[in-house]
């Protein structure tokens, strides 16, 4: 369901897509949807949580098992590379309709996008002395936009051709 949501969502914008069109696509009826979500702004909140969640939560294991800091570096970047490209409707969502949440769960999720960037900081200072950490704040920012450049933009490459430009962008980017 969360699935054909994302879909639905991306191509169509959140104002224009009703619970019904989700039950729909999801192959339920429309007032199925309230026996799990209260409202179209919960479905949403279920996608993001879900979205950034799995982004944590593979960050957390690769910085757990990962010794050498440039490789986890390089870890995360193929991670949220592997994001947008493999789940592009989803995160066209997430950067589109972000702020159609309510107020407080937009905070809440802006909180975990800070953590999951807080470590993208955390080991490119361990990387680069040369940055200071507002420095270093700002590349990683950028390289993250790099990433998501793409996100609007059909570049008619295959999949693969995308994640090894992306990922080389940000690595640029980040000057490692």
């Amino acid at each position: 369901m969360l699935n054909a949501a994302a879909d639905l969502v991306a191509r169509k914008g959140f104002h224009a897509v009703s619970m019904s069109d989700i039950g729909g696509a999801a192959g339920i009826t429309g007032s199925g949807i309230y026996r799990h979500f209260g409202s179209k702004s919960a479905v949403l909140v279920a996608l993001f949580d879900h979205a950034i969640d799995n982004l944590l939560r593979d960050e957390h294991r690769i910085v757990e098992s990962e010794q050498d800091l440039k490789l986890a570096l390089n870890r995360l970047i193929d991670g949220q590379v592997e994001f947008v490209v493999a789940d592009r409707e989803l995160a066209q969502v997430y950067h589109n309709e972000i702020n159609n949440l309510p107020e407080d769960d937009s905070r809440r999720l802006r909180r975990k996008q800070r953590m999951y960037i807080e470590e993208w900081v955390h080991l490119l200072d361990e990387l680069r002395d040369d940055l200071t950490d507002a420095d270093a704040r700002a590349v990683v920012h950028a390289a993250i936009g790099a990433i998501q450049s793409t996100l609007f933009h059909n570049t008619g490459l295959p999949e693969e051709r995308l994640r090894q430009l992306l990922a080389q962008a940000a690595r640029d980017v980040l000057g490692v």
